[in-house]
């Protein structure tokens, strides 16, 4: 009953998070300042004599002291102290693995004290039974098609965060119905004696009765379906990693993939550009680079500090013809804290895809995943180049705990933290003129404001209400989770 109990807890978090936001945001550390008031010279060295680690129950200690660059027996001038304590905390928070995470110093005398740091881990499994209609409700779906579960996506998603203690991630899912999926992955960021070099594999099977084939000129996805299963796709994966400077990593993958679509579908009036090919099958591999930087509070959600990645993809073994391509992605984030409990940030993007006569499925750009304008949710532009830039101004409000109902000992109480936000987005996104939309090849625009909402798991609740240079305007509801 106590392993349900967790389970049912974890689901109500994330559930209430579809409202909320944490108290990891801002840093703090208590007891410094015991000896900032004293009257000795900011240049007095102190010597870390211990560095307890408690309340890690699953996590590894020696995968939490990977992270903290100060070790036993080294000394810190005091100007420094405060910043190299808020460096323990923010990279121990940011391996993803603890709710919680408070730094202490103790047994503080003329020339040296020790350092705690206690940790509250999160619930690392969660086991999600899926059961999902395509009808508009329950009532249609009885009424009109007699529950028929072919209209029906159901199954499980396992994952497992933390699987042996040592940051290692393991997904499995199986669902059947409307779509038919069958994967498994599994990451091992720290797998060797160093603990600097990491690897995964994946692999899936991928059925879709619908999925988008095209994008129409008003920019709005195009969904192909009759009826049938008229999309598979197979993959298996191998992935390497390299993560010896704490704040940068490395990632090497590649990927093979068999793709297959209905013969109807690459011939009009459909999309004779979805493959580029006369082919309604394309086997091919990714191979990828990916550079990864992060120096910030919070990785998922950061108020301070500096977050940037590169990442380098060819598709396929030629360079052009079929889903042949190479692109290089880039972004480069920074985050201030500004007075008075306001922060702002900007956020730059840009890719680019060679050649420019590529398939359709190598076209993504804008509105895909989290690169969009903040007001443009709702397209998608196409492109084998595209500039983004996000800007924001916010202010923290206020942060309130509520009852946890579950009477967990752990997590009495939830924390909330509210924020009030400003935005403006910029975007460019370049196509051919055979491939030209209505917001293709024109500079983009939008601004508004809202609300984010912080709780347990990172997850964040944005409440947006957006103008964009259609004249449309509109309230945006969007969750991002650390999960």
């Amino acid at each position: 009953m106590g392993l349900f109990k967790k389970i049912f807890q974890c689901c109500f978090f994330c559930l209430i998070a579809a409202t909320a936001t944490a108290q990891n945001i801002d840093v703090s550390v208590t007891e410094a300042d015991k000896l900032y008031s004293s009257t000795r010279d900011s240049a007095s060295k102190f010597l870390v004599k211990n560095i307890n680690i408690y309340g890690n129950k699953k996590t590894r200690e020696n995968i939490i002291r990977r992270e903290i660059q100060i070790n036993a027996g080294d000394s810190i001038v005091l100007s420094s102290l405060n910043d190299e304590l808020q460096k323990v905390r923010q990279q121990v928070y940011n391996i993803n693995l603890f709710n919680e995470v408070k730094v202490e110093l103790v047994n503080i005398d003329n020339s040296s004290f020790d350092i705690n740091i206690s940790l509250k881990e999160r619930w690392y499994i969660f086991p999600l039974l899926k059961f999902q209609l395509i009808d508009r409700n329950i009532n249609e779906w009885i009424q009109k098609y007699d529950a028929d579960l072919s209209r029906v996506v159901y199954g499980i998603k396992f994952t497992h965060y933390n699987l042996t203690g040592r940051r290692d991630l393991l997904r499995v899912t199986f669902l059947n119905g409307f779509t038919r999926n069958v994967s498994f992955s599994y990451f091992k960021p720290l797998s060797n004696k160093e603990l600097t070099q990491g690897f995964s594999v994946a692999s899936g099977y991928l059925e879709n009765k619908e999925f988008i084939y095209n994008t129409s000129y008003d920019n709005k996805p195009m969904h192909f379906n009759n009826g049938d299963f008229s999309r598979k796709n197979v993959s298996m994966g191998l992935g390497f990693s390299f993560h010896k400077n704490i704040l940068k990593t490395h990632y090497f993958n590649i990927t093979y993939n068999y793709l297959n679509v209905i013969d109807s579908l690459i011939k009009e009036p459909y999309n004779p550009n979805y493959f580029n090919s006369t082919a309604s099958s394309q086997k091919f591999f990714d191979f990828s680079y990916t550079y990864q930087y992060i120096n910030a509070n919070n990785a998922v959600y950061p108020l301070k500090g500096v977050t940037a990645s590169l990442k380098i993809t060819k598709r396929g073994l030629d360079f052009t013809g079929g889903v042949n391509m190479f692109s290089v992605e880039a972004a480069y984030n920074k985050y201030w804290p500004l007075k008075s409990d306001w922060y702002a940030s900007v956020q730059l993007s840009a890719k680019t895809t060679l050649p420019f006569t590529t398939a359709y499925i190598n076209q993504k750009a804008l509105g895909y995943n989290d690169v969009n304008l903040r007001g443009l949710e709702l397209y998608v532009v196409d492109g084998v180049a595209f500039g983004l830039v996000r800007s924001t101004i916010k202010r923290k409000l206020f942060t309130i705990n509520l009852f946890n109902i579950f009477k967990s000992k752990k997590y009495p109480t939830i924390p909330f933290t509210f924020f009030a936000k400003t935005y403006t987005d910029f975007g460019y996104a370049y196509n051919k003129k055979m491939y030209e939309t209505n917001l293709s090849n024109k500079f983009l625009y939008t601004g508004g404001f809202g609300i984010d909402i912080y709780t347990l798991y990172d997850v964040t609740l944005r409440l947006e209400y957006s103008f964009n240079q259609l004249g449309k305007n509109g309230l945006f509801l969007q969750a991002q989770s650390g999960l």
